[in-house]
């Protein structure tokens, strides 16, 4: 058995609750009312979409040569009613 890593956005929604993004796995998305809920959700998420790409002979993705960071931009808001 390999282990293997995915970085995950957790977004936190104005209605409530964490949307959860898998940037390696395209469509993989979940959410649950708690970040505890979500992180459940994510794992049984990403258990599903790797079982579905064994079961159609697909490559498995890895995040071997990703790099995750953050960009900063300064941005300056110009008033609505200009």
């Amino acid at each position: 058995m390999k282990t293997l890593n995915y970085s995950v956005v957790f977004k936190l929604e104005t209605e409530g609750g964490y949307t959860a993004i898998v940037p390696s796995l395209p469509g993989c998305v979940t959410y649950g009312k708690t970040l505890e809920e979500a992180k459940k959700y994510t794992k049984e998420a990403i258990q599903s979409y790797l079982a579905s790409l064994k079961k159609h002979s697909e490559e498995i993705p890895t995040e071997e040569n990703v790099l995750v960071g953050n960009i900063n931009i300064d941005y300056k808001i110009q008033p609505s009613y200009l």
